[in-house]
This record gives C-alpha cells, sequence and structure tokens, in this order.
C-alpha cells in the first residue's frame, strides 16, 4: 500500500510539474505574439473592482479596529481621572456620593459604548471581509484554468494542421480541449454570478457600519453629557460651600481679634468725643467751637431746644449744610490715613467728614471716631459708607 501511495503522489506531482510548464510556455507564447489569449473584458472589470473592494474594505476594518483601540484607552483614562477624584474627594465635602456614583456610571458607560461598537461594526466588517480570501483564490485558479484551455485550444489547432494526420492524437487532443473548456466554463461561470453581487453589497455594509456607529455615539455622547453636567453641578456646589466656610471664618475672626489702636501718633492734643446730641438738638457754631477747645463743658452750654419737627444744622464756616439728625459734628481730616482694614474709611487730608455715633457704644474703641464723607452724603444723600477712623488724624470744625 506504501508503494501504491507513493506512486499515486509521484504520478500527481509529476502531472503538476507539467502542468506548470505547458502554462509557462504558454504564457511566453502569448507574450511573444506567436499564440492567441483569450480576452474578457467584462470580467477584467470585475476582478478591478474586486480588488478595489477588498482594498477599502481592509483599510475600513483597520479604521474601526484603531477607533475601538482609542475608545478602550479613553475608557481607561477616564477610568483614572474619576478614581483620581474619588480619592481626593474628602467626605465631609457637598456630593460626595453622587461624585462616586458618577463615576460607576461614567465607568458602565464607557464599558456598554465598547462592547455594542465591538458587536455592531467590527465584528460585522470582520465577517464581509473573511469571504474575500475564498473568491480572490477563485480568481487565481479561473487565471490558471483560462492558461490551460488556450494551451489546449492551440494544441488541438496544430495537431489538426500537422502533416501526418494521426487520428489518435487529434481525439485525444480534442478530448483534452473539452475538459479544460468545461473546468475553465464552469469556475468562469460561478465568478460571474458572485463578482457583481459581491460589489453591489458594500453600500449595505457601509450604511449599517456607519448608522451603528453614529447612533451609538450619539446615545454615547448624550448620557454622558448629562453625567457631565451633574458633575459641573456638584462642583459649583462644592464651590458655593467653600465660599461660605471663608466667609464665616473671616468673620470669627474679626470679632475676635483685638481692640485697634491708632497707627501713627498724634500731632494733637487728644480731645474727647463729645456726647451724642438728642435727635432734635441743634447744635451752634459757638458751641462746637467750645466743644474742641474744651470737651468737658457740660451739654446744656453747647444745646439747645429747636421748634417742634424741625431738622438739626451743622454749621461749617461761612455756609450752613443741613444733615441727617444722627450727625453729631464735623471734622477735617489734617492728614492722609489708608485703611488696614475692611470697616475703615480711606482719608485724604482736607477730607470733611460727618462723624456719627456707634451702633452699638461696646464697639467704641478709644481714638477712634465712627463717619462718613461729607462727599458721600451730599453725592449720594445716604450714610451707607460709613466706617472708622482716627480722631488723631483730624480737626473739628
Amino acid at each position: 500500500m506504501a508503494e501504491v501511495g507513493k506512486g499515486v503522489n509521484a504520478g500527481k506531482l509529476a502531472s503538476n510539474v507539467q502542468k506548470r510548464l505547458t502554462r509557462a510556455q504558454e504564457k511566453v507564447m502569448q507574450k511573444l505574439g506567436k499564440a492567441d489569449e483569450t480576452k474578457d473584458t467584462a470580467f477584467e472589470e470585475q476582478v478591478a473592482n474586486f480588488n478595489k473592494q477588498m482594498n477599502e474594505g481592509t483599510k475600513l476594518q483597520k479604521d474601526l479596529k484603531a477607533y475601538l483601540l482609542a475608545v478602550k484607552t479613553m475608557h481607561e483614562c477616564s477610568k483614572r481621572l474619576h478614581d483620581c477624584l474619588a480619592e481626593m474627594y474628602d467626605p465631609e465635602w457637598f456630593g460626595k456620593e453622587e461624585v462616586d456614583s458618577i463615576a460607576e456610571d461614567t465607568d458602565l458607560l464607557w464599558q456598554d459604548f465598547h462592547e455594542k461598537l465591538l458587536d455592531n461594526a467590527v465584528i460585522s466588517m470582520d465577517a464581509y471581509l473573511a469571504q474575500f480570501p475564498d473568491i480572490k483564490a477563485r480568481i487565481a485558479k479561473r487565471e490558471r484554468k483560462l492558461v490551460d484551455f488556450d494551451s489546449a485550444r492551440h494544441h488541438f489547432a496544430s495537431v489538426q494542421k500537422g502533416k501526418k494526420k494521426d487520428e489518435a492524437k487529434i481525439a485525444k487532443a480534442e478530448e483534452d480541449l473539452g475538459r479544460a473548456q468545461k473546468v475553465f466554463e464552469e469556475i468562469n461561470y460561478d465568478l460571474q454570478e458572485e463578482l457583481p453581487t459581491l460589489w453591489n453589497s458594500r453600500v449595505g455594509l457601509y450604511v449599517n457600519t456607519f448608522r451603528s456607529v453614529s447612533g451609538l455615539e450619539e446615545t454615547f455622547h448624550r448620557d454622558m453629557g448629562k453625567l457631565n453636567q451633574n458633575l459641573s453641578d456638584i462642583m459649583t456646589k462644592l464651590e458655593e460651600q467653600r465660599v461660605a466656610n471663608d466667609d464665616a471664618a473671616n468673620h470669627n475672626q474679626e470679632t475676635s481679634d483685638a481692640p485697634k489702636s491708632p497707627s501713627k501718633p498724634r500731632e494733637v492734643p487728644p480731645v474727647s468725643r463729645p456726647p451724642r446730641p438728642a435727635s432734635s438738638q441743634e447744635v451752634k457754631p459757638d458751641k462746637i467751637i467750645n466743644l474742641f477747645e474744651d470737651a468737658e463743658v457740660s451739654d446744656s452750654n453747647t444745646t439747645t431746644q429747636p421748634e417742634q419737627n424741625e431738622a438739626p444744622t451743622v454749621t461749617n464756616g461761612s455756609s450752613d449744610t443741613e444733615l441727617p439728625p444722627s450727625v453729631l459734628f464735623k471734622v477735617k481730616t489734617m492728614h492722609d490715613y489708608s485703611a488696614t482694614d475692611s470697616d475703615e474709611l480711606d482719608l485724604k487730608a482736607g477730607d470733611i467728614v460727618l462723624v456719627l455715633p456707634f451702633a452699638n457704644p461696646d464697639e467704641a474703641d478709644d481714638g477712634w471716631l465712627m463717619g462718613v464723607k461729607e462727599s458721600h452724603w451730599l453725592q449720594n444723600k445716604n450714610l451707607l459708607a460709613k466706617g472708622v477712623f482716627p480722631e488723631n488724624f483730624t480737626q473739628k470744625l
């Protein structure tokens, strides 16, 4: 049996070698123009379309896999980013549980997007391209069978034209020609049917592939946008929480500060601040001067009872300015003073200040007055921009 097997294999090998030699000779003869070649322009066009379709499909498959790899990379980067945020996020901060939930939902969304892309685009593209190698091999086989057919055709013609008619050779050549023609026509017929169908199928594949990708992207980005908006809202509220905590801390620090003291030495003898007059009292010019010169003069010598409903006035030299009842007196700034705290007035030499009583007498510090610039009062007719300032930087008017 082994010897028979070896003989069969040897015979088949010899037959294949003979076929290759015959095909090589036939191609040489065709190139030299000594033998005609069977041409099929329509089929050659189909083969060109097949090669174009296969190259385009291979490129699309490569780009889809690169896109899928990029999605996977983005998934990993997104997960690491959210894990980093979760590690840094203190438990007492606003929305800690919501931040953790958003990180989990984001991870699941990326995973679902990757899996659906793989199922609906990449796998279908792989199945589409899997049919090309078989068809490509059959096209190559058709080319070989076509050469065999041309060779058998030329051999039969040469036998018929020979000077000596050998009927046995002619019959054998005719039989070989018929067999070669049958094999060629069978494979040629199948390819003539399949290639146009395959060429037209590319449209449906492109439609399904890109419709799937675009639809998956739309759903993914819509859902991801909602999660990103929720995370942005949480960050906004966290910032509001931080600002509120900072304001509370600043307020507590201000209330615990020690009493203020003037930052510059007094250049005039200290003068005690006069007591606040009643809302219906009128401070006379000559009494204001006496108050500056001698702060111990009694209130009864500086005030008189005005008529009912009469607004108090404070005089300043040559002109009278009607002021609100809460104004105690006016002073003139003798030196520049730069405010060192938010509740202090920033003054320039020559500024006129309307002195006001402290809302809470316990908050009054020695050597400091409460007031508002006269320029602000004249322009806005309100006392909202009031603040404290050192008494020794001013001179009473």
